[in-house]
């Protein structure tokens, strides 16, 4: 039996660190919807606030009024990914009365082509530009907003250290899927044009 419903920080958290390649939460506020199967955790489905205030404005909406997809983290399951998408977004949407659309991605680098959005009739409006990231001494890939020239970037108002470009190797990245969902029926209308 599955069951949909809030999971703590912590939790998610979990999910994350050991069931999705990132390995880490996103910054920022984000709403955590927890999957249970016979009552075992199997992981969660994140939704964050848009980093970019411009994301609502090519669909003539607030930016209150879209949110995106981040993590889908699972463990071994039964239940379809997509159906577990789906119960999130329901969840999501019941307890969000006015949020009207949501956006995903899904990265070829991973080897990840958006089956589970084109399984949730999530429209396809195409690819991002290919982007330039950053291999750290770590060897861990960082995206170019997480490196700079002087060390520092400023998260949530405050500055906080992190790797210089003149110590990473840069390296370019495959523009990214991308996939929208509406939440009702004016916005589906708005936006079926632009499925590619």
């Amino acid at each position: 039996t599955l069951r949909v419903d809030w999971c703590t920080a912590e939790a998610a958290r979990h999910a994350v660190a050991c069931w999705h390649y990132a390995r880490t939460l996103p910054f920022g506020r984000s709403v955590k919807v927890g999957a249970w199967e016979d009552g075992r955790f199997v992981g969660c489905v994140i939704f964050a606030r848009v980093a970019n205030r411009n994301a609502a404005s090519p669909y003539g909406i607030q930016p209150t009024e879209i949110a995106e997809l981040v993590r889908v983290a699972l463990a071994s399951h039964q239940t379809p990914v997509s159906r577990i998408v789906s119960i999130a977004i329901r969840f999501l949407r019941k307890h969000s009365p006015g949020l009207r659309l949501l956006f995903s991605y899904a990265d070829p680098s991973q080897g990840h082509h958006g089956g589970i959005y084109q399984a949730g009739n999530w429209i396809y409006t195409g690819r991002q530009h290919s982007t330039i990231e950053y291999i750290a001494p770590d060897g861990k890939q960082w995206h170019g907003r997480m490196v700079s020239k002087d060390g520092k970037i400023k998260v949530q108002g405050k500055y906080r250290k992190c790797w210089r470009t003149d110590q990473c190797t840069p390296v370019e990245r495959q523009g990214k899927h991308r996939y929208l969902f509406p939440l009702d029926e004016a916005m589906k209308r708005k936006i079926e044009s632009l499925r590619k």
